[in-house]
Formats: C-alpha cells, sequence, structure tokens
C-alpha cells in the first residue's frame, strides 16, 4: 500500500501550545523528526506543508493508560481498532496496560506481545510489564526486553494476576528506586472493597450508585497512604493512576510537599462526570475506583489546575454493550476513551475549566517523561518525534457512532458535542488525518523502548 505522506513536512503558520505558552511559529519535520522551529520556514527537503493559519498545534498526545485488550479478549476490541482510534482522536503514542491474556508478567510474553501489536499500530506504542508476588525478580529482566514501566494492581484484575503481598510491594519499590523505574498502580485497597462490597450487595441495592458505594474513597485513601508510605521508606518512584477521591488528592499534596518520589493520573471522565449521573447514565459510567459525588470531582479538577495531579490518562477499558447493560453487580466496569481524551479536555479549556497550556504537560510531556520516553515523545522541540495534533479552536466534535472507531461504540460521551475540532494528527511525519478524517491506509505504528532515540 502507499504511503499516506513521506515523513516529512512543513507546518505553517500554527500557534505551537506548550506548557510555558502559546506562540507563533512554523514546524519542519525531516525523516520523522522535527528539525526547525521558528517564523518562515521555507520548505525545503519536504514534501508537503500544512498552511496551520488560525489552528492551534499540539505535540501529539501519549495516553499512558490504555487497555486495548490484545491478546485474549478481542472481541471487546482490538489493537487495531484501538489505534485507530487513538489516531482520529489525537493520540500518537499509546502506553499499553499488561493485564491480557496472558498477562505480561514475564519477558518472553512482553517480546511475543511486541511482535503480536507491532503490524497493527497506526500510532507508536510501548508496553508495561505487571508484578505480583512470584515475579519481582524478573524486573530487570523485563526491562532489558523493552518494558518502560510497570503496573501493580492491589486488587483482583483481568488474567487473575494476584495482588502482591506488602513484603513483594517493599521489594519492588526498593528496586524500582535502584532501577530508575516508574511502578503505576492502581490504588484500592481490595480488603475494604471485598468488606464493603459484601455490605452493600446484602442491602438489595440494585441501583447503579451501589458501586460506587461499595468501593467508597477510604479503600483509595488507605492505598495511596500505603504507597506513598513505601515509597517514602524506599525511594521508590510511585505513580498512582485513576485517582478519584477528594482524600487521596489530599494525601498526594501532602507527600509532594514532604518530597516523597510520588505522582498522581486522574482520567477525563472523573471531571467530567459526578454521581448526579448515575440517574442518565447507569452503568455506562460504571468504572473502577468509581465516580464520585461533586465535592470528589471538584477537588480532582483544583488538583490538576494547581499540579498536584501531573497527568492525565484516558483509562480506554472497551466492553461489549451487553457486558457494559447487565445489571450494576454483573457490568463490565469501564468503557472506551482514548478517541475522546482529547476532545474532551480540549473542551474542557475552551470552557476555561482548565488551562490550554496544561494540556501538552498534562498529557504529553508528563506521561512520556514518567516512562523514558521524552524527549523522542511528547514535546513539540528540535530533535523530538514531528508527532503533532492540529485542531481549530472554533470547531466543533460531535461524538457519533460513524465518527468512533473502537469495534463497539458504547460510551457515555456518544451524543456529546464538544468545542473544538482536531483538523491534522501527524506521527512522525506522516499526516494519519486530514481534515479530521483517519487517512491512514496502513498500519505506520512503532514498538517504543524506555530511553530509544
Amino acid at each position: 500500500m502507499s504511503r499516506v505522506s513521506s515523513g516529512s513536512l512543513l507546518v505553517k503558520r500554527g500557534s505551537i501550545v506548550t506548557p510555558e505558552g502559546i506562540f507563533r511559529a512554523d514546524v519542519r519535520v525531516v525523516d520523522g523528526r522535527i528539525v526547525a522551529l521558528g517564523e518562515d520556514l521555507s520548505p525545503v527537503d519536504v514534501d508537503e506543508v500544512l498552511d496551520a493559519s488560525g489552528l492551534l498545534v499540539f505535540p501529539g498526545l501519549v495516553d499512558e493508560h490504555v487497555h486495548m485488550r490484545e491478546p485474549g479478549l478481542e472481541y471487546k476490541d482490538d489493537f487495531t481498532h484501538g489505534t485507530m482510534a487513538a489516531a482520529a482522536g489525537g493520540v500518537t503514542t499509546v502506553i499499553e496496560q499488561p493485564n491480557t491474556l496472558p498477562p505480561v508478567d514475564e519477558p518472553h510474553k512482553l517480546v511475543s506481545k511486541a511482535g503480536l501489536l507491532k503490524d497493527k499500530a497506526y500510532v507508536d506504542f510501548a508496553l508495561y510489564g505487571v508484578l505480583h508476588d512470584t515475579n519481582t525478580h524478573l524486573m530487570e529482566d523485563l526491562i532489558s526486553a523493552g518494558a518502560v514501566g510497570f503496573k501493580v494492581f492491589l486488587g483482583p484484575t483481568t488474567g487473575n494476576i494476584p495482588p502482591p503481598s506488602e513484603g513483594s510491594l517493599y521489594e519492588i519499590l526498593s528496586k524500582s528506586s535502584r532501577l530508575g523505574v516508574t511502578v503505576a498502580f492502581h490504588a484500592e485497597d481490595h480488603q475494604l472493597v471485598s468488606y464493603f462490597t459484601n455490605l452493600v450487595k446484602s442491602s438489595g441495592r440494585l441501583d447503579p450508585q451501589a458501586h460506587e458505594d461499595a468501593r467508597p474513597p477510604i479503600a483509595e485513601e488507605l492505598a495511596v497512604m500505603k504507597l506513598i508510605l513505601m515509597s517514602r521508606r524506599t525511594g521508590g518512584r510511585v505513580h498512582i493512576l485513576h485517582m478519584s477521591s477528594r482524600e487521596g488528592v489530599e494525601l498526594l499534596r501532602e507527600a509532594l510537599r514532604d518530597g516523597v518520589n510520588v505522582t498522581g493520573e486522574t482520567c477525563p471522565h472523573y471531571l467530567t462526570f459526578s454521581s448526579d449521573d448515575y440517574p442518565k447514565y447507569g452503568t455506562l459510567i460504571k468504572v473502577n475506583p468509581p465516580i464520585r459525588s461533586n465535592p470528589h470531582r471538584e477537588a480532582l479538577l483544583k488538583a490538576v489546575n494547581d499540579g498536584v495531579i501531573s497527568a492525565l490518562g484516558s483509562d480506554h477499558a472497551p466492553h461489549t454493550k451487553e457486558e457494559k447493560t447487565r445489571s450494576v453487580w454483573d457490568a463490565a466496569a469501564g468503557f472506551p476513551n482514548v478517541q475522546t481524551f482529547l476532545p474532551v479536555i480540549l473542551d474542557m479549556a475552551l470552557r476555561g475549566l482548565i488551562r490550554l497550556t496544561a494540556i501538552p504537560k498534562l498529557a504529553s510531556e508528563n506521561p512520556a517523561k514518567y516512562f523514558g520516553l521524552w524527549p523522542r515523545k511528547g514535546s513539540v522541540r528540535v530533535g523530538s518525534d514531528g508527532d503533532l495534533v492540529i485542531v481549530d479552536p472554533n470547531g466543533k466534535t460531535l461524538v457519533s457512532e460513524e465518527w468512533l472507531h473502537y469495534k463497539h461504540k458504547v460510551t457515555p460521551y456518544l451524543g456529546w458535542e464538544l468545542r473544538g475540532e482536531i483538523k491534522y494528527v501527524v506521527l512522525r511525519g506522516h499526516v494519519i488525518v486530514r481534515n479530521g478524517k483517519l487517512v491512514a491506509t496502513e498500519p505506520k505504528g512503532m514498538w517504543i523502548k524506555k530511553g530509544s532515540s
């Protein structure tokens, strides 16, 4: 098949959005890398010129939190559809979670998964390894095999991955400190979740909000407290994913003040939905940890705006319609998010809820830094990959079934009209989205490893 573009192009007259501010400049990409930024650059050594007059230019998003479901769960979604959706949504690098079937807990499984995915990727990808009680001795081998970081689940998850004991957790974070590698956590205390789930179930409740009450804030608070203490004692690099509670955020704020080696992520759905939405959306917004009341949402938004939460991820977790429309206790938790990730946070920025200049830091630069991909990924700077998202702030995005590239278009955002419109997406100099439409005719994604150049 023919290539969409050669990997060399010039973006003219765009407004580049950076964490430091917005400035007018041209961007020249040659052989996949940014080689020049400046005014009135000539189109030397390029095959295409994009006119970005009146448009905003962002670094391609680095989504640190996707479950593409392959291998083993392709009936929910697969890497082809998932990365097509990522491309259409302005995500040019995904960091794929390890709780697949089989789970990525040994080096040969990581290499095998990369081999399976590399010819299906419409965007670049990196891989997590998963850690549990019986494989802590494999951390260095997994890194050597290409893992950019590790995921630890403090409770049950897909793949029957056993949560680590406190001793294993201490060992993991001690090694994290020595190896300089990030360990990302699903931070809910399993024993408390089990206790409250049994309590709420036994009351006979079947309303969608019962799920929220079965996983109360204290479950996250206790897990975050333990992780902060472990990091404080070991120096291990802790990254807490999908933070959902005011209490968890306040613990993170105190830890950062004390210089603990910990960071936090939240997701767009925790910033756009609250428990007031359960009557309308029901189990469509069932996720783990759950969407909570407005005071929690407001605390998360404040933490994003003051830098306490320093990363955003989509937690893309697709399921079938049948799985999402069961009763509250049987419905699957999670929904697809990778394609709406940037459109939703761009809409928030254009409505003044977050700063426009925060998006590159939260959704590109920091995720790339945390997992050893920066400065190749996550920045519009000379030497970085030519991964760009060019958006029209005056346009609109309608989240429709026709626009979505998921296998199963089961999302609570369906029907939403969002401010801002993605016009172009560029992957290493190749235009993969043009005038809002995915035009890539073949997968062009690459497996990216920690510190690769």
